[in-house]
């Protein structure tokens, strides 16, 4: 191996290390086997489940944001759980208040590249979200959606997924 590689190969782990490191020790709760492959930032109000995956997250506002188990993100994916006060504020088009919604994601859930999360939105397990998504309604169990803002438009094969989920065959 040459020393370029080397070198790349164990910088690379140092910095999934410090990724890692610094979302345990900001969320309110880490599960096993937390993954952090790329710069990612989490809230005080973060809970994660086991076997996380993060490739690049930014999530940002007040709100409880709950992850599940075996939870993969795409690169660049944000969760926001803020939203200005433009309807009962002072002043427009907006005023100094937020308000604050909680995000729920439960198991088994993966976010393709650049997804977004508005606040108060849940996705039920084993739900897809195509890359470059916008979800601001919430995402029933097994559905792939997609587009801005994410509409269902397929399901997943629900006995195959129950069959790998009864193996425990998590990636």
């Amino acid at each position: 191996m040459r020393f370029l590689d080397f070198f790349y190969k164990h910088y690379q782990n140092f910095k999934r290390n410090s990724y890692r490191k610094k979302v345990k020790k900001t969320a309110a709760k880490c599960g096993k086997d937390l993954k952090v492959n790329n710069l990612t930032h989490v809230t005080q109000n973060t809970f994660l489940g086991d076997n996380v995956n993060f490739n690049g997250m930014k999530i940002q506002g007040k709100g409880k944001v709950a992850i599940g188990n075996n939870f993969h993100s795409g690169i660049d994916c944000m969760i926001i759980t803020d939203i200005h006060n433009y309807d009962e504020g002072l002043a427009i088009p907006y005023d100094d208040s937020v308000i604050s919604k909680d995000v729920v994601i439960k198991n088994n859930v993966w976010l393709g590249n650049r997804v977004m999360v508005l606040p108060g939105v849940k996705i039920e397990e084993g739900a897809i979200i195509q890359a470059g998504s916008v979800v601001v309604n919430d995402i029933k169990k097994y559905a792939i959606a997609g587009g801005h803002p994410a509409k269902v438009f397929k399901y997943r094969n629900i006995e195959h997924y129950e069959r790998l989920k009864n193996e425990a065959n998590f990636h």
